[in-house]
Formats: C-alpha cells, sequence, structure tokens
C-alpha cells in the first residue's frame, strides 16, 4: 500500500475464516440494506438480490485480496472488478432514478455489518485490539472508496442521459421548426443546439405505428421523428420519419430495403423545406393500407394530382358526365368505360377493341352514342383535358 496507508497483517487462520464467511457476509449485509433502506426493498428481492449478493461478495473479497497482498487500491488488477462494479452500481441508479443520498445510506449500512460480521471473525482469532483499529481504518477507506466510484458513475449518467435528452428536445423542436417553416437561421441554431448535422436532403417516411424498429436499425442516426401532434389527423396511426440523404441515386435501393408493409415514402427535398416531402406522404397515406407493399408516391404521382381535392375531383367528374345522367346505369358504365378507354388509347378504334375485350363495330356503336351526347365538345381540348382528368384515374364502378 501507499506509504500514508496503514500496513495491516492479519494472521492466517483469520483470513481463511474471513474468506469462508464471505457468501453469509454478503447475504447479511444485503438483509440489512434492505431492512434499513426502504428504497431498496423491491430492487435486493428475487433475483436481482442474489445478483446483488454476488457483486457485495466480489466487493469484500476485493478487499480481503488487498488485505492480503498489502495491495493499493489505485494500482491492483484484482480488484478492478470490484472498482468497476461500483462504477456501475451509481450509474444504474441513476438510471432507476434513485437519489445518491440513497445510495450512500445503502454504503454505510454495508459498511457498518460487513465490518461487524468481519471483526467478530477477527476477534474469535484473537486479532489484537491496534490490529483492529487498522483493520477497521481500511474496512471504511475501502468502502468509501467504492462509495466514491458508484456517485461518480451516478453523477456521469445524470450529466449524459441529461445531456441526451436535452439533445433530443432540440430535434424535436427542429422537426416542430421545419414542419412550420420557420427560417433558415432558426433551423440552423437548433439544428446546432441538437448537436444534429444537416443533411443535403431529408425524406418522409410513414411506418405503420409500433412497426417503426423493423427498420431502424437501418437508417442513419441523424433521422428524425416528427411528434404525433405535427401530422395529426391521420387516416390510420403511423409514425413519420425525416431520413437523411437517400435521394438520388440512392433512392432505389432505400425504397427497395424497406420491407415493412404499409410503409408510404415520400420524395426526397433539401432539408429545410421536408414539409413538403412531409405533405405528400400524408396525401399518400389515402393510397395504401396497412397490408399493401411499401408506397413510393414517386410511382404515384398522377393519382396524388388528380386526388389532391376530392370534392373538386368529384365535382368535375359530375360535370363531364352530366350528358349520360339520363341513360340506364348499365348503359352509362359501358359508355364511361368506352369514353375513359377512348381517352387513354387517343381514339384509336383497334386498340380501344381490344383493351375492353370487344369487336371494333361495337366500339364504332359506342362512339357513335358519345358522339350524340357530347357533340362538339368531344373536339374541344378544354373538354379533352376535364374528361382525362376525372376518368383517368377511375373505375367505371365508381360512377355507378
Amino acid at each position: 500500500m501507499n506509504a500514508g496507508r496503514p500496513r495491516l497483517q492479519l494472521p492466517e487462520p483469520a483470513l481463511a475464516a474471513m474468506w469462508g464467511s464471505l457468501p453469509s457476509v454478503a447475504e447479511h449485509t444485503v438483509a440489512a440494506v434492505v431492512a434499513e433502506v426502504p428504497s431498496y426493498a423491491d430492487a435486493f428481492s428475487g433475483r436481482m438480490g442474489r445478483t446483488i449478493e454476488a457483486a457485495v461478495e466480489q466487493a469484500l473479497a476485493g478487499f480481503l485480496r488487498l488485505t492480503a497482498e498489502g495491495a493499493d487500491p489505485d494500482s491492483s488488477p484484482g480488484i478492478k472488478p470490484a472498482l468497476d462494479g461500483a462504477y456501475a452500481l451509481g450509474q444504474g441508479e441513476a438510471r432507476q432514478g434513485r437519489s445518491t443520498d440513497v445510495l450512500l445510506a445503502a454504503y454505510r449500512v454495508g459498511a457498518r455489518t460487513a465490518w461487524r460480521e468481519l471483526s467478530a471473525i477477527a476477534v474469535s482469532h484473537g486479532v489484537p485490539g491496534e490490529t483492529l483499529g487498522v483493520f477497521a481504518e481500511l474496512v471504511f477507506a475501502y468502502i468509501d472508496r467504492l462509495s466514491a466510484l458508484s456517485v461518480a458513475g451516478h453523477a456521469d449518467e445524470l450529466a449524459k442521459t441529461g445531456l441526451a435528452r436535452q439533445r433530443q428536445r432540440q430535434r424535436e423542436k427542429l422537426v416542430r421548426q421545419l414542419l412550420a417553416g420557420a427560417s433558415i437561421e432558426d433551423l440552423e441554431m437548433t439544428a446546432d443546439r441538437a448537436v444534429w448535422t444537416p443533411p443535403l436532403t431529408l425524406t418522409a417516411i410513414a411506418v405503420d405505428r409500433g412497426h417503426e424498429g423493423s427498420i431502424a436499425a437501418t437508417l442513419d442516426p441523424r433521422t428524425l421523428e416528427a411528434p404525433e401532434d405535427t401530422v395529426e389527423p391521420l387516416p390510420r396511426p403511423v409514425t413519420v420519419l425525416l431520413v437523411p440523404d437517400v435521394g438520388g441515386g440512392a433512392r432505389s435501393a432505400f425504397v427497395d430495403s424497406i420491407g415493412t408493409s404499409g410503409t408510404v415514402i415520400g420524395p426526397a427535398r433539401p432539408w429545410q423545406i421536408v414539409g413538403a416531402s412531409v405533405r405528400r406522404v400524408l396525401r399518400a397515406l389515402e393510397l395504401s393500407s396497412q397490408s399493401d407493399p411499401p408506397l413510393d408516391t414517386d410511382d404515384r404521382l398522377a393519382d396524388l394530382v388528380v386526388g389532391a381535392d376530392g370534392e373538386a375531383l368529384a365535382d368535375l367528374r359530375e360535370r363531364v358526365l352530366a350528358p349520360m345522367r339520363h341513360l340506364r346505369p348499365r348503359t352509362q358504365e359501358k359508355l364511361i368505360e368506352t369514353l375513359r378507354t377512348w381517352l387513354l388509347h387517343q381514339g384509336r378504334r383497334d386498340t380501344i377493341a381490344s383493351a375492353l375485350f370487344v369487336h371494333p363495330q361495337t366500339v364504332r356503336y359506342r362512339l357513335g352514342q358519345l358522339q350524340e351526347l357530347y357533340g362538339d365538345k368531344l373536339r374541344e381540348p378544354n373538354t379533352i383535358m376535364e374528361m382525362t382528368i376525372a376518368l383517368a384515374t377511375a373505375d367505371p364502378s365508381d360512377f355507378r
């Protein structure tokens, strides 16, 4: 040991007896802590209690090893597990929400109990009073060393988790600012406080709530999550994530990597205007269900454009189909189907017949009916445009 520390020489029989009693000393120490520090009553029960008993026994074994070797606790490799365990205990206590006051109270009770047990063994082996005094000093100095390490672990964990919580709060603030269209200056300031390095682009994806873990491991650690209240109302519960730098050439591989059903993938946008990607994803949720394969919104742009204003589309369809409203439902359905196919195939009669699985003469007859209903409007560019928009993504059964 260091020159400033007292030297202890216990008789070999006394040391041997202490080694043999370590399991019972550890058990009694834990029992005393449970009895005198109520905060640990639940924590020390069952399997956890046995784990802590083992840790206490390890700490006491470290002390006896030092005693036998006359070693320095700061340099002896033999007690490193005990010192590391004390530090880890402090970290764990911080995560459990217990204060250092409770932790130090447990150390005081444990030290007192361990000393009482070990000193009784020493006395029973005739250890003189002067040696017992040195023994007591070393026991409590060792416990002080362990408790100091636990306090350090507690403080470090609080600092680490506190900083993590602070950064998470700043990241949440950043998402709120992004979706609210905050200024570049404000966004960059919050990103800096969140210790978040801005990417070139962000891509919004919507994952059914509870399934985020299935893809989280594959995403850039800078991925942001939109708070629920920023993306409501939703057609179904989803979590919206903002994924860095999966645009351009990286997009295809990223889309292919998403194997979670119901996921909707928005467009890549410069990170400062990712709100546009979020808005598209939320609109596209109407096109997807939980059981559908992942939906790439880049593949459904026409559907999204046509469905951007559902009421306006319904009004347009109503106007386009008004000339047919007096016909019988079955006749309406056939003519709507023919008109839609005529628009999509640019009037090519044989192609229309093939698409409808009817004879070209039947197509000729139906087109004649449409000509009677619409007249010269079938040659007006604006009417053709409105018909194309109204019918291109619809099924004839939608108009029954």
